[in-house]
């Protein structure tokens, strides 16, 4: 795997670095794109490479959904994940299921540590009641969602429970959930390679409400990589 200096660096420079460089796991680039502030990314990774996410600013949640790229029925599910991993959260070696256990992608690498299963995704309606009716007119997760997901002819019906990469939700001992400050940091990357080929859809996270994006929703950027062959 690389290594790449994330001390302080400039905005400027992650954006720019040459993505064989800033990748987690080398190989061939085919696929290099900033998301930006708010908005949504889709895209096939197929069997074997690897999707790098960049957390260019530091403390950008990054919701995640993932489904069969030649057959939307097969999709991520949480349930299946935490139960055959044992633990809510995700980090390096934790491997993203679906609905019949069976692996979708594995992560391979990342420098965060922690990584969330039960948040869910942010929608106008639930920004409605939880922060009040002025909030109504906010882009949310799930609108990221059906645009991302309407190039691929995913509607409402088909979102299920993401994964929401970067966000950090401690569980209270009375069970109850938190979303508080990121773990992440400028320049902190996570690597997913994909088990079978496997349609990703990401909303980078534009909520302003609480703080899991630092109250200031910022880009991102992806990576994916095609291992050479051994």
């Amino acid at each position: 795997m690389s290594t790449i200096t994330t001390d302080q660096p400039s905005r400027i420079t992650l954006e720019t670095a040459p993505a064989d460089e800033l990748a987690l796991v080398p190989g061939t680039v085919v696929v290099d794109e900033i998301v930006g502030d708010r908005a949504p990314w889709s895209g096939v990774v197929e069997t074997g490479d690897v999707l790098t996410i960049v957390d260019l600013y530091g403390n950008q949640a990054v919701d995640t959904l993932f489904y069969g790229a030649g057959d939307h029925t097969i999709r991520y599910s949480a349930q299946a994940t935490i139960a055959a991993q044992g633990t809510i959260f995700l980090t390096t070696g934790s491997v993203i299921r679906d609905q019949e256990s069976v692996p979708m992608m594995t992560i391979v690498g990342d420098e965060v540590g922690n990584h969330d299963t039960l948040g869910g995704a942010c929608s106008q309606e639930s920004n409605t009641l939880r922060y009040g009716h002025h909030t109504k007119h906010q882009h949310a997760c799930v609108e990221n969602f059906l645009i991302g997901g309407a190039r691929h002819g995913i509607g409402k019906r088909d979102i299920v429970g993401n994964v929401n990469f970067f966000m950090n939700v401690p569980v209270d001992p009375d069970g109850s959930l938190g979303i508080v400050d990121g773990l992440s940091a400028p320049g902190k990357r996570l690597a997913l390679r994909a088990e079978m080929d496997t349609l990703v859809l990401i909303s980078n996270c534009p909520q302003i409400n609480n703080p899991c994006n630092g109250f200031d929703p910022t880009a991102v950027r992806v990576i994916v990589t095609r291992p050479a062959a051994s």
